[in-house]
């Protein structure tokens, strides 16, 4: 996923760890890159309706109950991944 081809969000800064890279806005983290994964925040309904619907969604390791881990196995679509983290943005 890149974050730059997806539209409707505002600043952002990056963080480069070990294995993986963290998005933030004013800060907070709304988005964990990993190789074979993304993680964002969502709602905890959201998130319930997801991991019921989808095998490749689970709880984010990064934020817990208040996001999802995603593996990036073409379950989502690219429109659903963007919607996302667009989600994930403003509720940071």
């Amino acid at each position: 996923m890149k974050i730059e081809e997806v539209t409707g969000i505002g600043k952002y800064d990056e963080k480069i760890e070990k294995e993986r890279t963290l998005y933030l806005k004013d800060e907070k983290v709304f988005l964990v890159v990993n190789k074979n994964t993304i993680e964002v925040r969502t709602d905890s309904e959201l998130s319930k309706l997801l991991k019921e619907k989808y095998e490749s969604v689970m709880e984010s390791r990064y934020f817990g109950r208040g996001g999802i881990e995603i593996v990036l196995a073409g379950q989502l679509t690219k429109s659903e991944l963007e919607d996302l983290v667009r989600l994930s943005y403003n509720l940071s």
